[in-house]
């Protein structure tokens, strides 16, 4: 039997579909519109990606002729999906990309539990990021040595796109306070810093941490390829976030600056303890929406000759024998994007309710 709270649930969908979609006669020829075309497109795409999809080919020719040209040839996947993943990195050490990549996403999820929120995890932190560091390079342990230049597929884009973070939050805070400061060379500095990194777009960064970086060392002195994206996509971010946490620290009330006062904290204690978690608190829905489209722009990195996810996938359909499946391959690394950045778009809006709870509280 079913409960007084289900039946009142069912009963409010009910209004509201009314109310919504069915609500006179146009809506109602709408709607049913709407939903016949959205019910083809989605039996073409399971017809196309399921029922009459290949599993099994040696080429693409045999998966054509096997579906007719009717259905998905993820043969194609099944061949190639080792060097999507992890591109050039050589083959017989795929194993440690992978780990690589698999302690990256634990770090993170862990990170996600409110559980977790410790000291320790900072030194969980540490030691996951050197395992992944030393498993990347190897050269220790009996490890084969591997250059960053053949570092690529996801663990690459994990790298440039986690560290990026990492690094770009606490310079992004040092240049939000540092525009708000009432020392003017600081002030200066900050602002120029911050419209310069907004002002240029990411790809000229990319290039300019590339190709202008070296200059500005010792001729002796070489600066590995990635460090130079590394370098490039942290300074970007960290500008778009300055702002974001400079509207946090406008939009907080008077009112909590002065209590701090009163209570006779200094300058970085107040802004630790008190300043600083309710302005970020405030604008966590555009700090992470910038973390998603950071993770999205290492994409860019394939113009300084690093193979991202994406280039992996592009140069996967360099093969003669699979070229042309274009949808597989992009179908394949949008399924991984996607799941990362909804998750992090979701945790972003389950953490900001949680925040407000506990302030309502």
């Amino acid at each position: 039997m079913a409960s007084p709270a289900n039946t009142l649930s069912w009963r409010q969908t009910q209004l509201w579909v009314r109310a919504n979609l069915f609500s006179s006669i146009t809506n109602s020829i709408v709607t049913l519109v709407l939903f016949y075309i959205v019910a083809r497109l989605v039996y073409g795409f399971i017809d196309w990606a399921i029922i009459k999809a290949v599993w099994t080919a040696p080429n693409m020719r045999a998966c054509m002729a096997a579906s007719g040209g009717e259905g998905a040839c993820w043969a194609f996947i099944r061949e190639k999906w080792r060097f999507i993943l992890f591109g050039r990195y050589p083959f017989d050490e795929q194993w440690r990309s992978a780990l690589t990549a698999i302690i990256l996403f634990l770090l993170t999820g862990l990170s996600f539990i409110p559980r977790f929120w410790r000291r320790e995890l900072v030194y969980v932190w540490v030691v996951g990021v050197t395992l992944s560091v030393l498993l990347m390079f190897g050269g220790v342990f009996g490890l084969p040595f591997v250059a960053t230049d053949l570092w690529s597929g996801l663990p690459l884009t994990l790298i440039l796109s986690l560290f990026s973070m990492i690094f770009a939050f606490p310079l992004a805070v040092l240049l939000a306070l540092g525009r708000r400061s009432d020392l003017p060379a600081i002030k200066m500095l900050s602002v120029v810093m911050i419209e310069f990194m907004r002002g240029v777009p990411l790809i000229a960064m990319l290039y300019m941490a590339s190709l202008m970086l070296p200059l500005f060392l010792p001729p002796d002195v070489t600066v590995d390829k990635t460090l130079r994206a590394l370098v490039g996509l942290t300074l970007f971010l960290a500008a778009y976030q300055a702002e974001d946490v400079r509207a946090g620290l406008q939009a907080l009330p008077q009112g909590q600056i002065e209590a701090a006062d009163s209570l006779g904290l200094g300058y970085w204690r107040k802004m630790r303890f008190v300043v600083l978690p309710q302005a970020i608190t405030i604008v966590i829905p555009p700090l992470v929406s910038n973390l998603i489209g950071t993770f999205k722009n290492t994409t860019l990195v394939s113009i300084i000759s690093l193979f991202d996810l994406l280039e992996t996938a592009k140069q996967s359909l360099i093969d003669p024998n699979w070229r042309g499946l274009t949808s597989e391959a992009y179908l394949f690394i949008s399924v991984i994007y996607f799941a990362v950045c909804f998750s992090m778009s979701r945790y972003s809006q389950w953490l900001e309710n949680r925040l407000a709870r506990g302030r309502k509280k």
